[in-house]
């Protein structure tokens, strides 16, 4: 199984580069691509370690509810990077760079994204701390050792 899946996504992204180079000019898609690789890695991977620090250090000063219990940064940690991800993706759509563009190729309006995307966000927020608390709770549940 595991064969037939590397099998399969190797055909698919074979499929993608005969698509990418039979469409016409590869250079600027190279460049492109070598621009977002530099601005990667000289740009966000200093930009999000920082801010892990900084949110390490933030909960770091936090009391811990119970010794030996469940570590808060992962549940801080994760629907922050799922709502970022979410954020770059959806940015153009967010900040409503081409409404009218976007209202004649779709007959869809963008007021409603960023209202979307700050409930996703609060939803995954909940979610986590509700994890969080269950954890906290099962955690005071179970015998010292």
């Amino acid at each position: 199984m595991h064969l037939l899946a590397h099998l399969v996504g190797l055909a698919i992204a074979a499929f993608a580069v005969d698509r990418i180079f039979s469409g016409g000019d590869v250079k600027e898609l190279l460049v492109l691509y070598l621009a977002f690789v530099i601005a990667h890695d000289l740009v966000f991977v200093p930009a999000y370690t920082g801010l892990d620090r900084v949110c390490r250090a933030a909960v770091a000063r936090l009391p811990r509810p119970i010794r030996g219990g469940p570590p808060v940064i992962n549940h801080v940690r994760a629907p922050a990077v799922i709502s970022g991800l979410l954020l770059i993706i959806y940015l153009p759509l967010i900040s409503r760079r081409n409404e009218g563009w976007y209202f004649e190729l779709s007959g869809h309006y963008l007021t409603r994204y960023l209202g979307n995307w700050l409930l996703i966000t609060a939803v995954l927020f909940l979610a986590s701390g509700l994890i969080y608390a269950t954890r906290v709770a099962r955690a005071r549940l179970r015998p010292a050792r």
